[in-house]
């Protein structure tokens, strides 16, 4: 005799979701490129012609990207006026946690006030905060989550070997963060992402310790493969490039988001589309670069609220992933 076999519930949320607010965090400490010559064979020229960055901040040695995490996110919540009562999910994109465990989220939901959320880090290197907004908009849109937040944060400075003219001269620290929840209209377009794993060697810890790159292979690869992944976000979204507002590009080198920013206009964005040049005075920050570029933008006045915003990261993996989003 057949039975009936119990129908699992499924759970529906909103259509919809979008930044409620947006919130980061950089070090106080100013690192020049003088002072970085100081240490290694190079000067001003050298590294503004080669990457663009003009300073970075670097954390002291008792600052944890726990510590900056907390800091950018509880930044994000007070920006979109939101207590942490409201929160139940945390996601935390980093690369550069000293220890596999524990995970950084639970610690930072912990300190901002946020209890008993879901919390899990995410690591997909400067790709992290792509991969982790389009993961809190499907959270929201599945029903299995209400408000998320999301807080791209490293340290780099603990993974870069001082020595390494190649890369000491581009990583740095903060955190930079965003508070998504449910809106009646789409505000978070859908997230495109992919890797090259066969690429995996050109970006890994040597001797488990310190980043190490293939900078001319990074450099090509980014500047004919990331323009087609931010042109289909804008096709998944249903825009067009002439639609953007602001292009933010994972702040790795400011040559390769001048080569992206060509691309798009080619294609047809427009010549006014602001870009985000955040680098110059943060250096690249992985998971971290793209929101605190958007805070910073923000604060500046040339990103603006309901502004068409297209973000796009990529980095180690290799992994890559972008979206378009309205403006908080």
């Amino acid at each position: 005799m057949s039975q009936d076999r119990p129908v699992l519930q499924q759970l529906q949320g909103p259509s919809s979701t979008r930044i409620l607010g947006v919130g980061s965090y950089q070090p106080e400490r100013i690192v020049t490129n003088d002072e970085l010559s100081e240490t290694m064979d190079t000067n001003d020229k050298w590294i503004r012609d080669r990457v663009g960055i003009i300073e970075r901040r670097f954390a002291a040695k008792d600052e944890l990207l726990v510590d900056m995490a907390v800091k950018a996110g509880a930044n994000a919540l007070a920006d979109a006026g939101v207590d942490p009562s409201e929160v139940d999910t945390v996601i935390v994109p980093n690369c550069t946690m000293p220890s596999g465990i524990p995970n950084a989220a639970a610690q930072v939901a912990d300190r901002i006030g946020i209890t008993a959320p879901g919390a899990f880090d995410l690591n997909a290197a400067c790709a992290g905060f792509c991969y982790g907004l389009g993961v809190a908009s499907d959270l929201i849109r599945a029903g299995s989550a209400g408000k998320v937040l999301v807080i791209g944060a490293e340290k780099l400075t603990d993974s870069v070997d001082p020595t390494d003219r190649g890369n000491a001269i581009i990583f740095a620290d903060g955190a930079g963060a965003a508070l998504v929840g449910a809106s009646d209209t789409p505000g978070i377009g859908p997230v495109t992402w992919g890797s090259a794993g066969d690429l995996v060697d050109s970006i890994y810890m040597r001797d488990h310790k310190y980043i190490y790159q293939e900078g001319q292979s990074v450099f090509r690869w980014a500047t004919t493969q990331i323009a087609p992944i931010a042109l289909r976000a804008l096709e998944l979204a249903g825009l067009e490039p002439s639609d953007v507002d602001v292009l933010i590009p994972h702040q790795a080198n400011l040559r390769i988001v001048e080569a992206i920013a060509k691309k798009l206009r080619a294609k047809g964005a427009r010549e006014d589309m602001v870009v985000a040049d955040d680098i110059r005075y943060s250096g690249n920050t992985s998971s971290a670069s793209i929101p605190l570029a958007l805070d910073h933008m923000r604060q500046a006045g040339t990103a603006k609220s309901g502004d068409v915003v297209l973000a796009v990261g990529f980095g180690a993996g290799l992994s890559y992933a972008g979206q378009a989003f309205i403006c908080p």
